[in-house]
């Protein structure tokens, strides 16, 4: 499978895209382009941790209405979510009727809500490598790293529930912690 896949508009880019509309504005404008802010990256890590099993692309054009039922993923208002807000969760096609999922989300916001303003932000981007080599091929980029695993520990040992290894290295990539476009890919040669 190639890596690199030419787009309408004749760039190269990660093979992953593939012909989806969504998908390619997400390459282009959000994928591995550093996010900062605690109420920014609790939507990434819930997000993240929805799409566990799933599809990121199902996520994705599920997003709006999350963000919507969700309160915006202001900690604050969500670790306030009662009873009544789970079972509205549950019976909302709109997004991934997990209850545990749904759970831990509320569960994680009130951890986030504890914590000092910046913190949550601090605390994932410790994890970020310092450099990181360019991926040649997806056959180069790994599913899981020594710092996805650390972070994961340092989130679950605070608390958090959905933060396995292999979803904080999606969220690490998807955040631009680390920049995994892969060599040829119109974003890897803009940086």
């Amino acid at each position: 499978m190639a890596s690199v896949l030419a787009g309408p508009d004749g760039r190269g880019r990660c093979a992953w895209v593939g012909d989806d509309v969504e998908y390619r504005r997400y390459h282009d404008e959000e994928w591995g382009t550093p996010l900062h802010g605690d109420r920014a990256l609790f939507e990434k890590m819930s997000l993240e941790g929805f799409q566990a099993g799933l599809s990121w692309i199902t996520i994705l054009r599920k997003r709006p209405h999350f963000r919507e039922v969700f309160a915006g993923f202001d900690p604050a208002l969500v670790a306030e979510f009662g009873d009544d807000d789970v079972e509205r969760l549950m019976a909302d096609a709109g997004i991934i009727r997990n209850r545990a999922k749904i759970l831990a989300t509320i569960s994680n916001a009130a951890l986030v809500r504890e914590m000092a303003d910046g913190e949550l932000d601090a605390l994932m981007w410790s994890f970020a490598p310092a450099t990181s080599a360019r991926p040649h091929t997806f056959d180069d980029v790994p599913a899981v790293t020594a710092e996805s695993t650390a972070l994961s520990k340092a989130l679950r040992k605070r608390g958090f529930r959905f933060v396995g290894p292999t979803t904080m290295y999606a969220l690490m990539q998807s955040a631009g912690m680390v920049d995994d476009h892969v060599d040829g890919c119109w974003r890897a040669a803009a940086r």
